[in-house]
């Protein structure tokens, strides 16, 4: 299974045509105390750049934005009742959402590790 890493600090990890969306260790950090998360519903379609959801800490709400083209599948209802998961497992269970891919080759847009890192140096 391939990770990959977005400019605007998400994760994707993919199997399949299935990609699983979530947001980095880094923006959790960057959030703080994070008190609510807004989500796109099941079937919602969306192309890359669009907003697909809100996150809202203590401090600010950052809009989340979409890394490829694709239909949810999947939303982390876990998220409703206790967001601040994305605080104690960003880059585990707090996960975001389960996209189908429209455009697989749109992967190719984004980073690796490495690359990721470098961004946040």
């Amino acid at each position: 299974m391939a990770t990959y890493y977005s400019e605007d600090h998400e994760w994707i990890t993919v199997e399949g045509d299935v990609a699983t969306l979530g947001i980095t260790q880094h923006a959790a950090d960057q959030l703080g105390e994070v008190v609510f998360v807004e989500q796109r519903e099941t079937g919602d379609e969306f192309e890359k750049g669009g907003e697909i959801g809100v996150i809202e800490s203590v401090k600010a709400a950052s809009e989340i934005y979409a890394p490829l083209d694709g239909e949810v599948v999947e939303v982390n209802e876990a998220l409703a009742d206790n967001p601040g998961a994305l605080n104690e497992s960003p880059e585990g269970d707090a996960w975001i959402y389960k996209i189908k891919l429209s455009d697989a080759s749109q992967l190719d847009d984004l980073m690796d590790l490495d690359g990721y890192k470098a961004l946040i140096g």
